[in-house]
């Protein structure tokens, strides 16, 4: 009788041990093998908002790829110098990655669409929206204002990117 509890006890142990130290309450970790999925449909404008506004809340530097076009140009007004700043697709992607790992929220609102001019590979979309940036309890920013908006439709992909953007905000 003690020999068959100890089997027990030996067999038990090495299959908790050959489990290692799974949780079993935990979901297993998938890797996203499909460097294109998005959140929503990015084959409309609408999309590219709505994308936009998930990989702000998530900081998800992938999923804002996806919508920022090779030719993209970021332009906004350096209030101080009284010039305006631009940059490429490059330093914006550096700067959004910046954003999401030193920020402990970001919440991105969008509002009413001010302007929209779209034919069936182009569109110019003018658009309000409030940011909120909590780096930590102490330090947050806001800012309102607008994005002016030049995006252009992939013929092949038929996907929406941008590829102008200039900050109208008061950030």
């Amino acid at each position: 009788m003690k020999k068959k509890s100890l089997w027990i006890f030996v067999l038990t142990f090495f299959i908790w041990l050959s489990a290692g130290c799974t949780n079993p309450f935990a979901p297993k970790f998938v890797e996203n093998t499909d460097a294109t999925s998005t959140i929503s449909d990015l084959k409309t404008v609408d999309g590219v908002f709505q994308n936009m506004q998930y990989s702000y809340t998530f900081k998800d530097t992938l999923i804002y790829g996806e919508f920022i076009s090779q030719d993209f140009v970021f332009t906004y007004r350096d209030y101080e110098q009284g010039f305006d700043v631009s940059w490429g697709r490059d330093d914006e992607m550096k700067a959004t990655y910046g954003l999401f790992q030193n920020a402990q929220r970001i919440e991105l609102i969008w509002n009413n669409i001010i302007l929209s001019s779209m034919d069936s590979l182009n569109a110019n979309i003018i658009r309000g929206f409030n940011l909120t940036i909590t780096y930590n309890p102490t330090n947050i920013d806001r800012a309102d204002g607008r994005v002016n908006l030049a995006l252009k439709k992939d013929a092949s992909t038929e996907k929406w990117q941008i590829v102008r953007w200039i900050d109208e905000s008061n950030f």
